[in-house]
């Protein structure tokens, strides 16, 4: 089948995009298991960055993983704990209040839709510091909770499953009830194994952000003892002589998790921004 030069020209330029974003992550790659820095920084500055190398080697992963100064281990399990109890967390808050939202008429509701929807657009940096006030009074600095609890409630999960329980037909719910189901048990047994979808997206945000997030916990953590990676990372990389091997494996095994988990919920995530994440 002989393609159209407007369909040519439409997959030269996915491939260039593709190409300029996967890119660097390929060099990130290849570079994390050069083992000879002096070859690693000179392979930057060609093509052969693009390139594993005749010799492939675990060294750089075995520098990071038993560095003292920077414990990797205790950076990827601090980061874990915060990230999955944000999203378990955040799940069922963010769900229970979208589920009233959309499922019951009171005074006032529109006024709170409206609310939330204006909350998604006010950023973390604007109230960082009232909110590190907060935190200092009450003791908090330097915990896994002052990097948790602030952000359980999150205005675009709110907004994303709003959206998504505004879809399923009220008849569900009804037909719950004369079964002589309660209100929760509706939402927990009925609505919530329904929206596998939106869950499967609001773990990939929800995790996207707080994976990455560095100004909060830069601000909240004094030590290694509840310091998450992202953090961690941004210190391991100022360290002089900089080790690019040792820093390329750092990033792969940062990033490697979340690529995981994206790759796992992948199916529900692109089913659910396909059927649910517009809705008027």
């Amino acid at each position: 089948m002989r393609l159209k030069p407007a369909q040519t020209l439409q997959y030269i330029l996915m491939i260039v995009i593709a190409a300029v974003m996967l890119g660097p992550l390929v060099i990130m790659f290849t570079t994390s298991f050069k083992g000879d820095e002096f070859q690693a920084i000179k392979d930057l500055n060609g093509f052969r960055a693009f390139v594993l190398g005749a010799d492939p080697s675990f060294k750089n992963y075995g520098d990071v993983i038993n560095d003292a100064t920077s414990p990797f281990l205790r950076f990827l399990l601090n980061t874990c704990i915060i990230v999955v109890s944000i999203i378990v967390l955040g799940v069922i808050v963010n769900s229970m209040a979208a589920y009233g939202l959309a499922r019951h008429r009171f005074r006032g509701q529109a006024f709170l839709i409206a609310a939330v929807v204006a909350l998604i657009i006010i950023p973390i940096e604007s109230v960082a510091v009232p909110l590190l006030v907060m935190v200092n009074r009450v003791g908090w600095v330097d915990s896994y909770h002052v990097q948790v609890i602030p952000f359980i409630a999150h205005p675009f999960s709110i907004f994303l499953f709003y959206q998504f329980f505004t879809q399923l037909p009220k008849d569900l719910d009804d037909a719950a009830r004369v079964d002589g189901a309660t209100p929760f048990q509706v939402y927990w047994r009925v609505v919530m194994p329904l929206s596998l979808p939106v869950i499967a997206t609001v773990a990939i945000l929800q995790s996207l952000e707080y994976w990455n997030s560095f100004l909060w916990p830069l601000m909240v953590t004094r030590g290694t003892e509840f310091r998450p990676l992202s953090v961690a990372m941004a210190q391991f990389f100022g360290r002089d002589p900089r080790e690019w091997g040792d820093i390329m494996a750092f990033s792969v095994m940062t990033s490697l998790p979340i690529l995981i988990l994206y790759f796992a919920f992948q199916r529900w995530f692109i089913q659910s921004v396909v059927g649910s994440a517009v809705k008027g």
